[in-house]
């Protein structure tokens, strides 16, 4: 019988420099499709320089503090 793998599991810690979708995803209790749809909107800007797109910690927090207390829309 073949023995499976543990999933990797993300943990944060503390304040990274970027984070990976996922990884914002999951410090804002958000699904990673609302990060990419809040991308597509231009409500977050990533960074690519990398393959895939990775958000600042600085741009994390510009959007938290331009957000703060706005109505969700439609």
């Amino acid at each position: 019988m073949a023995k499976s793998t543990p999933k990797k599991t993300t943990t944060i810690t503390g304040p990274k420099l970027a984070y990976t979708r996922d990884e914002l995803a999951a410090q804002l209790s958000l699904h990673p499709i609302t990060i990419s749809r809040l991308t597509e909107r231009g409500l977050l800007r990533p960074s690519r320089a990398s393959r895939r797109p990775l958000y600042s910690h600085d741009e994390v927090q510009r959007f938290l503090r331009e957000t703060e207390g706005k109505p969700a829309k439609a």
